[in-house]
């Protein structure tokens, strides 16, 4: 392989070294920032975390309140719990995405009924949820495959028929617009992540959107064990504790890595952008792979991941892992797992198991480095 020269100030991998399917982000004025709060009193949840929460706000033009936790996992727990879900509550949820989305329904003992994919996205199947909907359901959750948005028009239509809130998992969509909105301004409540190689990363971490304003201040009890925790600060030590709540605070040395990227962002996804673009000028034409999007006009797609559909998947791995290109398959079929003792069956999932492959996009790639690696796919396999 060619050796690549620095073009434009972008970060640039070597690809005889290796090109790897992610990369974290780290700015440069991180360990900086991350000094500065080692100075200080405050390195677990202090001003730091709600000033992330704030310039999270304003760089979406969200409008809701923000909670930083400790992971994504936290944050869709809490909306979970804020969605009033109970024991037995049916909620419809995708089968293909990562297990983080369900896991938490688990501890509430919900009864999780997965809808199929849409073949064309990786999103939920709009017309499987509209098959499986019934009075049972108390919720809708969706996850936004690869950044790409779901058809949220018809999800919210939906949910507003049978009274109940949707809840989206954007873990891959920050940055995200659906029908000109930025992704975390639909519905009732909105998962976002940072764990170590989302577009921005606080090590571990995520962030709660909830819509209703009104819920902030018991999300917040929630995220640390139940307790009012300004009251606490001002040495207030006769507040009861009425509900059951949890450690998901994210910590200061956290929010300072988050706000760190957030000054970056817009250069974050540009970079993804422009790369995408590229994986589809290069092989929209070519009749061995399938891109996996829909390419609506109404979504804007955050491009954390470019996924294709080819036929003999693990022979192409092979071929690019023989050329020390990374590919393969980052979430899986939830209904196969044991924990989730789910019989029921995909069809549409079942089309796509074998087929499904993510390609690298990341930061410290540029536009040859695709290039590269989709000469290599059209060469064949």
């Amino acid at each position: 392989m060619k050796k690549f020269e620095k073009k434009n100030d972008l970060p640039i991998m070597d690809p005889s070294d290796g090109l790897v399917l992610f990369h974290p982000h780290i700015p440069k004025s991180t360990n900086d920032a991350i000094a500065e709060v080692l100075k200080t009193r405050w390195i677990g949840q202090g001003p730091k975390v709600e000033q992330f929460e704030a310039l999270f706000l304003k760089e979406f033009s969200i409008s809701g309140s923000a909670i930083a936790t400790g992971s994504g996992t936290d944050a869709l727990h809490l909306s979970y719990l804020l969605s009033n879900l109970k024991e037995d509550d049916e909620v419809l949820a995708p089968v293909f995405t990562c297990t983080a989305t369900n896991i938490p329904l688990l501890y509430l003992k919900a009864n999780i009924k997965f809808v199929d994919v849409n073949p064309n996205t990786l999103n939920i199947c709009i017309k499987d949820l509209k098959r499986k909907i019934s009075e049972k359901t108390k919720a809708i959750v969706c996850v936004h495959y690869g950044g790409l948005p779901c058809d949220m028009a018809e999800i919210g239509e939906l949910a507003k028929k049978f009274n109940i809130p949707v809840i989206e998992d954007a873990a891959h969509a920050v940055g995200a617009k659906y029908k000109n909105q930025f992704i975390g301004n639909i519905s009732e409540y909105t998962m976002f992540s940072f764990q170590a190689i989302k577009h921005i990363t606080t090590g571990d971490g995520g962030m709660l959107i909830a819509k209703n304003q009104d819920q902030e201040a018991m999300a917040k009890r929630l995220r640390w064990f139940g307790i009012e925790r300004k009251q606490k600060q001002l040495g207030i030590w006769d507040n009861d504790i009425t509900e059951v709540g949890y450690k998901y605070t994210m910590t200061d040395i956290s929010a300072a890595m988050g706000i760190e990227a957030l000054k970056e962002f817009d250069q974050i996804i540009s970079l993804r952008r422009s790369l995408y673009r590229r994986y589809v000028q290069n092989l929209k034409d070519f009749s061995g792979v399938k891109i996996v999007d829909d390419f609506s006009p109404d979504k804007q797609h955050a491009c954390w991941l470019f996924t294709i559909l080819v036929e003999r998947r693990g022979d192409l791995q092979q071929k690019l892992r023989n050329l020390k290109i990374e590919s393969g398959q980052t979430h899986f079929r939830n209904d196969r797992y044991t924990v989730f003792k789910d019989s029921d069956d995909y069809p549409n999932m079942n089309l796509i198991d074998d087929n499904y492959l993510i390609l690298p996009l990341h930061t410290k790639m540029n536009i040859e480095h695709v290039d590269l690696i989709c000469d290599q796919i059209k060469q064949g396999w």
